[in-house]
């Protein structure tokens, strides 16, 4: 009797479960991971030992660097005109439902020009934003 020599498939690596368990990998650290919320600006604030007061709405925050650029809430804006500080805090202002926010704070670089940090002190003053805070940064030797 002749037996036929049968044709063996070669074993095929399947490629689908491979991809399966690497996004599944991929949505795990995606999850897992901790994101920090840091502005990407880089200033230096200045020094004091209080300690900042919660709010129940998020303030409005300007920022100011070395040079005197103003970012409304992280984003720099077009030029540095107390016009241009206006229309934003309008915007932000439409932006809540025509809230004035809660408060204004003002994160200004140690070396910012004084007349900036003046400039967004008297345009929330028109705006009518009376709740106006300096942010600092704490001491480091304070007890």
């Amino acid at each position: 009797m002749r037996w036929q020599r049968g044709f063996r498939d070669e074993p095929e690596l399947g490629i689908t479960p491979l991809i399966d368990v690497v996004f599944l990998l991929l949505i795990f650290f995606m999850i897992s991971t901790t994101f920090k919320d840091d502005s990407q600006i880089t200033i230096d604030l200045p020094q004091a030992s209080s300690v900042p007061a919660k709010e129940d709405r998020p303030p409005l925050v300007v920022t100011i660097d070395a040079q005197g650029h103003y970012f409304v809430n992280d984003r720099r804006l077009v030029n540095d005109s107390p016009d241009t500080l206006r229309k934003a805090f309008a915007r932000y202002t439409t932006q809540q439902e025509g809230r004035t926010p809660s408060g204004l704070v003002i994160r200004a670089d140690g070396q910012a020009p004084h007349q900036a940090v003046i400039t967004v002190m008297d345009v929330a003053r028109r705006a009518g934003i009376v709740h106006v805070s300096l942010a600092t940064r704490p001491l480091e030797n304070a007890e």
